[in-house]
Parts: structure tokens; C-alpha cells; sequence
């Protein structure tokens, strides 16, 4: 029997306490169905199975949707766009950009924001430091190996006021230590997301 996403993307919804039209609920299918597709001949993602893909992806995403500001943001490594384009549907007013090095990746986001009108994302395909001259009041990726290399590598792109959105696993106490003296941490939040058995955090992080 084939997977039927819908019920447990709205019963992840309800568990994050986030209210989505049906519209929006819609994209999010589509998005999820466009990357069991393309998986397929681009290796998006090592995850295959439609469930996981929800869970590990989508709904990881979405969890950090509470602690975003309604500003632009940038999505910085963004893979196969996440969690940038599902923060693009869920704030359609809001400009958010994707960047990624990876050229089979950002020609798979732009056939999401083609298919799906994704008017307020904007896909880059370049690396970060290729990137001067624009900055954003957030920064945010899934993909850093450590939160150093995140500020040290994205400085550029964050507003003298910005916020880097760190997106972890398990708390990183020696990754915090390790930060640059010019950065501090501003707030942490743990996450909770649906049907994941393991810890995740966002950390929101600041210049001094």
C-alpha cells in the first residue's frame, strides 16, 4: 500500500501548534513528493523512505518555524533547500534564499519554486564566499559541521544586527566553547519534532 503523507504531516502540524491553510499544507506534499522523485536520479538525500523523509526533513524543518522572524532570511548549505523552502511556504511574505555549491541541488530547487510559485525564494548556486555584498538579518543552516565554521565562513552575509539560526542534534557545549570571542549565544530552544526520537536544538547567536 502506498504511503499517504497527509496525515501525519497535519498530525506534526498540530503537535508543533502551527496553523497552516490547506494551500500551504498542499505545498508541502508537493515539495515532499518532488524530492522522492528527483531522489531517485539526483541522491538528494541518503533517506529513501517517503515516512522518514517527512519526519527527518520536512517536519525537522518546520520545528524552528516558531523561532523565525518574519525578515529575510538565508539558508546557507541548503542541500536539497531545507529547511529554506519550507520556510518559504510557510512564509509566503517572507524573502528567503537558498545557497548551495552543488549544482544538481539547486537546479532541483528551482524546479520547486517554478512548480510549486515560490515568488518569495530566491535559489543561489554558488558558494558563500562568492556571495559579497548582501546581507541578511538571518543566517540559518542544517548542514554546518561545526556552529565556528558556520559564523566564521557566513560573517559576510549576517546584518550588524543579525541572528545566525544554528540547527543542531544534541546540545553542543564544545562547539559553543569553541566560538569565535566576536559571537555569543542569544538563546537556545530545544525541539521536539514528531515522530523523531532524537534531540534536536536551535541556537540563536549574535555578534558581541
Amino acid at each position: 500500500m502506498d504511503y499517504n503523507p497527509k496525515n501525519d504531516l497535519e498530525s506534526g502540524l498540530s503537535r508543533l501548534n502551527l496553523s497552516l491553510s490547506e494551500f500551504q499544507v498542499e505545498q508541502l506534499l508537493a515539495y515532499l513528493a518532488l524530492l522522492q522523485k528527483w531522489n531517485k536520479a539526483y541522491n538528494l538525500t541518503a533517506i529513501r523512505d517517503p515516512k522518514q523523509m517527512l519526519i527527518k526533513h520536512i517536519l525537522d524543518s518546520i520545528a524552528i518555524a516558531p523561532y523565525v522572524e518574519k525578515t529575510d532570511l538565508i539558508d546557507v548549505g541548503s542541500g536539497a533547500g531545507l529547511p529554506g523552502i519550507p520556510m518559504a511556504i510557510l512564509n509566503p511574505d517572507m524573502p528567503v534564499v537558498t545557497l548551495d555549491s552543488n549544482g544538481k541541488k539547486t537546479r532541483f530547487q528551482h524546479q520547486v519554486k517554478v512548480e510549486l510559485n515560490l515568488s518569495n525564494l530566491e535559489v543561489v548556486h554558488g558558494r558563500v564566499e562568492a556571495f559579497a555584498g548582501r546581507t541578511f538579518q538571518q543566517v540559518t543552516s542544517r548542514a554546518f559541521a561545526s556552529i565556528e565554521d558556520m559564523v566564521t565562513l557566513s560573517a559576510e552575509l549576517l546584518a550588524d544586527q543579525g541572528l545566525f539560526l544554528a540547527m543542531k542534534g544534541r546540545y553542543p557545549d564544545q562547539e559553543l566553547a569553541d566560538l569565535p570571542n566576536q559571537y555569543h549565544l542569544i538563546e537556545s530552544y530545544p525541539l521536539q519534532v514528531p515522530g523523531l526520537d532524537e534531540e534536536r536544538h536551535l541556537l540563536k547567536i549574535g555578534r558581541v
